[in-house]
């Protein structure tokens, strides 16, 4: 016999008292039944009305939105923009609270994970509680910081429009204007015209430069449009059928600067979205890592080169940096961008195979920034047996780092330092740096 199909509870409200933050900018409630409900758009310590947009009876949580606030907390403000709020669009989490409070909010998810995924209290990580803020990202009441580097917009198929995706939905949310785009992208008009024919429009602002950079994704048949933008831009697209990216017109890169050094990000490679992350990330990991001159040190998931470059500078002629980094187009950037440091060398290919391959036994000093889902036990393991000094983690994601960190502890690794940055403001994402050492120097 085939089993009833469970109920549907998708339009389903219910009067809760909203608990503490989850990580992934929603708060954690529970119905008078006790089924957990992950609510957005609401915040610790409200009652609110919650109506389920995802779930169905006999399931472990139920997703929902606060879509009336009987009792407001005092970190609640009116989104300063109009797109967001329940149903619209899902680029931000926490427009609703003070800047001060999401920072609050960040440092809470932070700690949770410590605790629950690596055991650990914030005294334990050398970390203060604390989530400091970019510079110049303190603002009056009612103002958002312009970070966002790089947006990427969605075109709606019926109109040709360009907008946002609205929370874990294919739907596009039309816009006029994005509140947290960086002035560069904002300037080129994107939501100005019509992209019919398109998937997805990316737009591309460096910092330091006035490179300025749009990514077409076709539908598939469709034709280029001609691209005439505010500003001068190069133009991209998308291979529908490999996913390679190909130079329409204009260089098929964008020049970013960061650390006193220019560097060449081509195809719409990865480079930190928000102007100050750059420097930011580098200046703290420098700090955690006091390189010396002559140390032997790796740049694992090394990108176009970032971390190696300032390592490179810093550990002398005598010293010897080696990046990892798996992406073709983003090797080739890194060793142009480090052509002039001969001892730097690039390896292409994952870091779990690339690694063990290269026969190295020791070095001083370890910087690595892992995509979202973290390096994994094997690599720390692998890492643990270097002997490194110190070693520098990089994370985009608190669950992953914490998780990281347990396997770093199983290799004789402890937590020395770690910082928090705000370098996704309106977001639920934050940015950390660790500084890790051998356990027995903290004993």
């Amino acid at each position: 016999m085939q089993a009833e199909p469970k109920k549907s509870l998708v339009g389903q409200e219910y009067e809760v008292e909203i608990g503490p933050v989850a990580h992934g900018g929603h708060c954690i409630a529970r119905t008078a039944e006790g089924q957990v409900l992950f609510v957005r758009h609401a915040l610790p310590g409200e009652r609110v009305v919650a109506r389920v947009t995802e779930g169905e009876e006999g399931a472990r949580f139920l997703r929902a939105d606060a879509v009336r606030i009987l009792q407001a907390s005092k970190d609640r403000v009116e989104a300063p923009c109009p797109y967001a709020g329940p149903g619209r669009c899902g680029g931000c989490d926490w427009q609703h609270a003070k800047p001060g409070a999401q920072r609050r909010l960040k440092g809470e998810v932070i700690a949770e994970q410590l605790k629950r995924l690596a055991g650990l209290t914030p005294e334990e990580a050398g970390w203060d509680g604390t989530v400091m803020p970019a510079e110049g990202d303190k603002l009056p009441a009612g103002e958002v910081p312009q970070w966002r580097t790089r947006v990427q917009y969605a075109v709606d198929p019926a109109t040709g429009k360009a907008g946002l995706r609205r929370h874990r939905s294919h739907e596009v949310e039309p816009i006029d204007h994005c509140m947290i785009a960086a002035q560069g992208v904002s300037e080129l008009g994107i939501e100005r015209r019509e992209w019919t024919g398109m998937e997805a429009v990316e737009a591309i602002a460096a910092t330091g430069s006035q490179d300025r950079q749009v990514v077409l994704t076709p539908r598939p048949g469709a034709r280029l449009p001609l691209v005439e933008l505010d500003r001068p831009v190069s133009v991209l697209r998308v291979d529908e059928k490999t996913g390679g990216i190909h130079r329409v017109h204009g260089r098929p890169f964008v020049r970013e600067r960061a650390d006193g050094r220019t560097h060449r990000v081509g195809a719409g490679g990865f480079w930190q979205v928000h102007p100050k992350a750059a420097d930011t990330l580098v200046t703290a990991v420098m700090q955690g890592l006091l390189p010396r001159k002559g140390d032997m040190a790796l740049d694992l998931y090394c990108g176009v080169g970032l971390f190696a470059g300032a390592l490179a500078d810093r550990v002398g002629d005598k010293g010897a940096v080696l990046g990892i980094e798996s992406g073709k187009r983003a090797v080739e950037d890194a060793r142009h961008n480090l052509a002039d440091f001969p001892r730097v060398r690039i390896e292409q290919g994952k870091v779990e195979s690339v690694l063990p391959r290269t026969g190295i036994t020791e070095v001083d000093l370890v910087v690595l920034d892992p995509p979202r889902a973290g390096a994994g036990r094997s690599t720390v393991a692998h890492l643990s047996t270097l002997g490194a000094r110190r070693i520098a983690y990089v994370a985009c994601d608190p669950a992953a780092l914490a998780r990281d960190l347990a396997y770093f502890r199983e290799g004789g690794y402890r937590v020395r330092t770690l910082r928090a940055f705000d370098l996704f403001p309106m977001t639920h994402h934050v940015e950390c740096v660790a500084i890790l050492e051998p356990a027995a120097k903290g004993s």
